[in-house]
């Protein structure tokens, strides 16, 4: 397994693919299969073997227009992590790519082993999507999606395999009764609107705590600026173990994305704490958020949106979260998704 290129695992900066990679991988290792995962140097993945490279970060795909052109840094770790690859791919059935890049897909061809490609965004820019539309015609059954809404940004939706996503469930703690917090985790970057989140914390009085990496630091002090008597708590980027604690303990997780969310971790894993989702209607969350029932689904962009749906959050029952979460994104839900994918493209093989 093959992660993202723009930085370790466990540091927040791959965002949702470093908690996906980790759930397969251990899923898998479950399941009696031998993983490997291959990373830039720093990673870590408790209890599955890792080959860190190093070498040059890439730029993450979301901060770059339609028409950027491919670009490869001196010493570039996804390069670096790709020639391993191609070194050790006769010790593997299958290699699974976690990297939103041009480069893995383009070499597809010249691997020996089949290559599956988990796609972690929509549409972004036109290289990838010329390139991803290529290796789905090619090789079918090999481009993994995570939603139908993010296959859908593609003109070859028909041709993508969507997957979802699970979690061990056993981590998150369901909580009945929260504190009177708000909860936004993300990558802190324009495209995540946490501005939006903020104003609706702002207009109800209610707390905003907020988690994850500062991506953009730039981004982060224009917030601080525009509402510096918002009320907003900034907890960091927390392990997974002390997140589920803290974010159990809110009221409600705001999720309020500028572009098309491919899935959406940080909701499901709210949900499992019992915590209600308010999210823009917008790509995958359209398809986790029960609207009404495990939260609420709003207008794009509309903070008063938000700021209605935190007012009927006592209509919500926090155990219907948490049961929702157990029927349709448990680990094992998952790994028999991913397991036969990998059996498909084997056979077509």
């Amino acid at each position: 397994m093959l992660s993202t290129p723009v930085g370790a695992i466990g540091s927040g900066i791959g965002g949702g693919v470093e908690l996906t990679l980790t759930n397969i991988a251990l899923e898998m290792i479950r399941r009696g299969h031998i993983v490997k995962i291959v990373a830039p140097q720093g990673s870590v993945v408790k209890s599955v073997p890792i080959v860190e490279i190093a070498g040059e970060s890439q730029i993450p795909a979301q901060t770059q227009t339609r028409a950027e052109p491919i670009v490869l840094p001196k010493n570039s770790v996804l390069a670096n992590m790709w020639d391993y690859a191609r070194q050790v791919q006769s010790d593997y059935d299958v290699i699974v790519n976690y990297a939103y890049d041009w480069l893995p897909l383009y070499l597809t061809p010249f691997f020996n082993t089949p290559i599956a490609h988990l796609i972690s965004m929509g549409s972004l820019t036109d290289a990838m999507d010329s390139i991803i539309e290529q290796i789905a015609t090619n090789f079918p059954q090999t481009i993994g999606v995570h939603s139908l809404s993010q296959a859908q940004t593609f003109t070859f939706a028909d041709k993508c395999r969507c997957l979802a996503n699970g979690m061990d469930l056993s981590i998150y703690q369901f909580c009945a009764r929260p504190s009177n917090f708000l909860a936004w985790v993300g990558r802190i970057a324009p495209e995540k609107a946490l501005e939006d989140a903020v104003s609706a914390a702002k207009i109800t009085g209610i707390p905003l705590k907020i988690f994850g990496v500062k991506q953009n630091e730039q981004y982060w002090q224009d917030i601080c600026q525009k509402y510096p008597d918002a009320p907003i708590i900034y907890r960091g980027f927390l392990p997974t173990a002390e997140l589920q604690q803290e974010l159990g303990q809110c009221r409600a997780l705001l999720v309020t994305p500028r572009w098309v969310e491919a899935f959406g971790n940080v909701a499901i894993e709210a949900l499992a704490c019992g915590v209600p989702v308010i999210a823009y209607r917008r790509g995958g969350l359209t398809e986790i958020v029960k609207d009404g029932e495990t939260g609420f689904l709003v207008e794009p962009d509309s903070v008063d949106g938000l700021v209605n749906a935190i007012k009927q959050l006592d209509q919500i029952d926090r155990h219907t979260c948490r049961q929702q979460v157990e029927r349709e994104y448990s680990q094992q839900a998952m790994g028999d998704r991913i397991e036969q994918w990998f059996r498909d493209i084997l056979a077509g093989r």
